[in-house]
């Protein structure tokens, strides 16, 4: 194993778990209630709890190449994310839905490339987000602009979930749409209304 992922585990033991020892031991003997599911990229560069200064037990998080969300498929195939949804709006009764795209995101600059067929799984799971893309050529300001659509398109596939759907009709889940650009620590939340990504303020 790696020597500073050893060394990161000694220090969470010793820095760390002692500090949130009490919450660690009712979150387990109480079970977890997050109240959000956050959906974002497995990209190295986004940390969630980070990123929303969140404790543990706050966020059920699903991460996936790209934060995309696979349409509902009422099959018996292996379906990660779906189930990842399922588990947190029926199981766990989040009030919240986050999905949240990023500047400089791999699997959207991933749509420009011509399909490799070493990575099918790749290129399959891109088609998830390919009718964001824009049809100029992709300069980083249509990166930019594609990146904050396939936040909008996410977003409506969820609608497809009826247990997502049922719920958002009851006014009982409300879902929102991030945008989170790495390099300015800024995070752009979709205003419905306007359809613009607006800049959380301090």
């Amino acid at each position: 194993m790696p020597d500073q992922l050893i060394e990161g585990l000694r220090r969470f033991r010793r820095e760390y778990f002692p500090r949130f020892r009490e919450h660690y031991r009712k979150l387990v003997s109480e079970g977890q209630r997050p109240s959000t599911l956050f959906i974002g990229c497995s990209d190295s560069r986004i940390v969630p709890t980070l990123l929303t200064d969140s404790s543990p037990g706050e966020l059920f998080i699903v991460r996936n190449m790209g934060g995309f969300v696979p349409p509902f498929e009422p099959d018996e195939g292996y379906h990660g994310t779906s189930a990842g949804i399922e588990f947190a709006v029926l199981s766990l009764g989040v009030r919240d839905i986050v999905v949240c795209g990023h500047s400089h995101c791999g699997a959207i600059q991933a749509l420009h490339t011509p399909p490799n067929l070493a990575t099918p799984h790749i290129s399959r799971w891109l088609d998830l987000a390919r009718a964001a893309m824009l049809p100029e050529a992709p300069g980083q300001e249509a990166l930019r602009r594609t990146e904050k659509r396939s936040v909008v398109l996410q977003l409506e596939r969820l609608m497809g979930y009826p247990m997502v759907r049922e719920r958002v009709d009851q006014g009982n889940l409300c879902l929102h749409g991030w945008y989170y650009v790495i390099e300015e620590g800024t995070v752009y939340v979709l205003d419905v209304a306007s359809g613009q990504f607006v800049a959380v303020s301090d």
